[in-house]
């Protein structure tokens, strides 16, 4: 702008502007020429004082640089699962730097840098004068003063509130003589507290390269595909031009017209000349290294950072959980926006639980057996491991592709952001209801309580169960409720163990009719079982069955928990956590705590092991190898709708299952009726979890598990006494005398008189647990004894069996005395049956048969 084309206002501005500016060179000047009056603090201005105040932030101190969360292989190697950051920054120390870059900064920055005192005498006049004569202030700024200018701005990124961040921002790079006033003062101080070489390699470190790109080592890493220690005499040239002006000469816009690759990033390379130029003026180089230099072209190798868990692939799902972790925490933090911000700021590295060798075979048979879409059926499927006795987070996949942006979410129902694995702060999901994996805190609570494994319950369906205690809630009935067998068993009496093994629904109903409904759900909550929404569990007899929604991971620490003595360990995922000084952090433990004494755990895992060998899991035990001890629970929702397998070695926990996404409120799809290329979907878990637990088994072993008691297993076996024919007043008696609960089965087909003991089940004379329910059935009157009609002959016979349809059959006999006799019966004297029903005769005939 021209002097007559300036306003009066500009004019005023403008000297006002050069009278500033003077007033601060007579500032410079003075704590330059009196520096013993300025470090005594006896100036005759506040100006000359100020500069004893340096503010604490000012401090050569950590950088916000990025952190990065690993796993670790077998051999200890650690493999970097993503890294996070607001400013992709590697802080470095002065050895590894290249000593090209600091004569780069210095010569093209700042020459006079290890000459003056802070602030470059020479430089800011010149932009005073520059100021007065535009209207606008002007550079000169020295690398100490750029570093001072970086920090006020980082303390301004470091903000969470967003309107104080912008006002800090605006006031620390406003174009004005008192900011710049300011930013001397700061910098005198600087140079005072620290040396030359510390200021330099700080500024290297904090400055920015374009785009969240800051300090030399994430630009060389980034720009170069290489480290600040080892940059050339070019390269490092070409980088410190970019902080001039990080947009005008970054390197990663190859299409740009002014600077791309099209004319040799030619703005950059127009800087970084310059710069050489500059480092040959100062004898920083030779006039054979400048030529070459100048002769190379400018070839960016563009290193693509990893942030984010999306970048973590077949690991993201574990990697965001953890990141969950770091956000709710309180170890990392006041508060959620606090803990992430510390984390993404904090230069940490983050080591984790992560088991590489189990986790591959879990995505690898995840891969195999599931697909990440199903033809009408929104579904799912997970795999978590966890470790016996420590709690820590081995395994962790799913059937989806992670992403957390929602135009790749909306392209495609293989992308998901939500966990599936955890609960709903840890990974957005409500969970999933786990079936009959739930009914071992039945068993836990039955066996706690006093209960044998051999006492058997009422197992009956009905459509009245009656009423059921509930020590938090008071005694709850549940009119028409009438849950059904798996497999329609039908049986009265099964024991926890029989129903433990086939899973047999009405028998853990049966359980729960002589326990506290309120005392299962306590003992679940003690292996660590909540629901994933965060509501509190429900106890509802219905709840037995596993109707609560809860996260895999939470059913894989409980199932942890029963083969490590039934004492539980909470999880947890990160092992350790290093800070950018190399000390180790704080992070979150396992908390273990006994869930129930060793007995019971004893006691639940014989019959879970049986649950593998001859009950609803065989399929999983056959297809493990090597096999361990293990124990297991098979889970299946209403409707086939979501199934698991569920287990445990004394060393690995894992929870594989197949579940219908249901939050459009549709009622799922019926697994035993859909088939993956894998083979059916019901049974996709048994394919899974033996993959996963075959390496498990192979890397970690597995011992015995402590053997139950006698009286765990059997209890006080007492004979069942023989009713038949007694009154049902008088068998009730008996029965609860001989200790066992009276169960009336109601009439059935019987010889017995009306009205009386027909039989028992368990049958009289056997033996069973004290307590156990024995079902007494009354005769109905219907059926008699057939008579003994051996050796009569056949008309005789026929007149004794009156009333019943008798056939005959021939049979031939060497015997005269047996010809035309009758010599057997079908069926036999003796045997009950009902008038009417056909009874065979067998006749001797001499000489042939019919």
């Amino acid at each position: 702008m021209s002097a007559k084309n300036r306003t009066a206002k500009g004019v005023v501005g403008g000297l006002l502007g050069f009278i500033g500016m003077s007033a601060v060179a007579g500032v410079l000047v003075t704590a330059a020429v009196t520096p013993a009056l300025a470090l005594s603090g006896m100036a005759a201005t506040n100006t000359i004082n100020v500069f004893e105040n340096l503010p604490d932030y000012l401090a050569i101190d950590q950088l916000s640089q990025k952190s990065n969360i690993y796993a670790t292989q077998s051999d200890g190697t650690p493999v970097l699962l993503a890294s996070f950051y607001d400013q992709n920054r590697v802080e470095v120390g002065w050895d590894g730097i290249s000593q090209f870059v600091k004569d780069a900064a210095v010569a093209g920055e700042d020459p006079r840098f290890y000459e003056h005192g802070g602030v470059d005498l020479q430089g800011t006049i010149k932009g005073a004068v520059q100021t007065v004569a535009s209207g606008n202030t002007r550079g000169g700024s020295s690398i100490t003063q750029q570093y001072v200018k970086n920090v006020l701005v980082q303390k301004c990124e470091v903000m969470n509130d967003l309107k104080k961040q912008k006002t800090c921002y605006e006031a620390a790079t406003e174009t004005s003589p008192d900011r710049k006033l300011k930013e001397m003062r700061f910098a005198i101080g600087v140079e005072k507290k620290y040396s030359k070489d510390d200021i330099l390699r700080q500024y290297l470190n904090i400055t920015g390269f374009g785009g969240t790109v800051y300090g030399i080592e994430a630009a060389a890493n980034y720009y170069y595909s290489t480290t600040a220690a080892a940059l050339t005499l070019p390269q490092a040239a070409s980088l410190v031009a970019i902080v001039n002006n990080p947009y005008k000469f970054q390197l990663d816009r190859p299409e740009s017209e002014a600077n791309g690759a099209a004319n040799g990033y030619a703005a950059n390379k127009e800087r970084r000349d310059y710069i050489l130029g500059e480092m040959l003026k100062y004898k920083k180089i030779t006039q054979e290294e400048h030529d070459a230099a100048i002769a190379t072209p400018i070839e960016p190798v563009i290193q693509e950072p990893s942030t984010g868990c999306q970048t973590a692939g077949a690991n993201a799902y574990f990697c965001d959980y953890v990141t969950k972790i770091l956000q709710n925490d309180p170890v990392f933090g006041a508060d959620e926006d606090t803990r992430l911000t510390n984390f993404k700021r904090g230069g940490y590295d983050v080591y984790t639980t992560l088991d590489l060798d189990l986790q591959n075979a879990a995505v690898a048979t995840m891969n195999e057996n599931v697909p990440k879409v199903a033809d009408g059926w929104p579904m799912g499927s997970v795999i978590s491991s966890v470790q016996v006795g420590t709690g820590r987070v081995l395994a962790m996949t799913q059937n989806k592709d992670y992403s957390q942006d929602q135009a790749t979410l909306d392209s495609g129902a293989n992308f998901s952001a939500i966990n599936y694995n955890t609960d709903i702060n840890y990974g957005g999901s409500s969970g999933f209801q786990p079936g009959s994996t739930y009914k071992v805190f039945t068993l836990a609570e039955w066996l706690k309580e006093g209960h044998s494994l051999n006492e058997r319950v009422d197992s009956r369906r009905k459509a009245n169960w009656g009423t059921f205690q509930d020590s938090c809630d008071g005694p709850q009935t549940y009119p028409g409720w009438n849950p059904k067998n798996d497999s329609n068993e039908s049986g009265a009496n099964y024991s926890a163990l029989e129903s433990t093994i086939n899973s047999i629904n009405t028998g853990f109903i049966g359980m729960a009719k002589k326990l506290d409904l309120c005392g299962i759900r306590k003992t679940a909550e003690s292996f660590g079982v909540h629901r994933a929404d965060g509501d509190p569990l429900q106890q509802g007899a219905s709840s037995v069955l596993g109707t609560n929604e809860i996260a895999p991971l939470t059913m894989a620490v409980a199932f942890a928990g029963i083969a490590n003595n039934g004492n539980t360990c909470s999880a947890i995922a990160i092992d350790k956590i290093v800070g950018p000084d190399g000390t180790e952090q704080p992070v979150p433990k396992s908390a273990c705590k006994q869930s129930v004494d060793p007995a019971a755990a004893a006691g639940m895992v014989y019959a879970m092991k049986r649950v593998l060998t001859q009950g609803s899991a065989t399929q999983s035990y056959g297809a493990t190898s090597p096999r361990v001890p293990m124990i297991g629970k098979t889970g299946t929702t209403d409707g086939n709708v979501d199934t698991w397998m569920s287990g445990a070695s004394t060393k690995v926990a894992t929870v594989a299952g197949v579940v219908s996404l249901r939050g459009d409120g549709s009622a799922g799809t019926n697994q035993r009726n859909y088939r993956f290329d894998s083979g059916s979907a019901a049974t996709a878990r048994h394919r899974m979890w033996p993959d996963v637990m075959s390496v498990a088994n192979a890397k970690y072993g597995g011992d015995d598990f402590t053997e139950a008691s006698t009286n765990v297993i059997r209890g006080t076996q007492v004979p069942v006494p023989d009713l038949r024919g007694k009154s049902m007043a008088e068998a009730q008696s008996a029965v609860e005398s001989a200790g066992f609960v009276f169960a009336d089965g109601g009439a059935t087909d019987s010889e017995m008189p009306a009205g009386t003991v027909a039989n028992t089940d368990p049958a009289a004379g056997s033996s069973t647990g004290k307590g156990s329910t024995i079902t007494v059935y009354s005769s109905n009157g219907s059926m008699v004894l057939l008579p003994n009609v051996v050796g009569q002959d056949e008309n005789a016979a026929k007149t004794a069996l009156n009333g019943f349809a008798v056939e005959k059959r021939d049979q031939a006999v060497t015997d005269p005395a047996q010809n035309g006799k009758v010599i057997a019966s079908e069926p036999a004297a003796g045997t009950a049956a009902k008038p009417g029903s056909t009874v065979t005769l067998v006749v001797g005939k001499l000489g042939g048969g019919g």
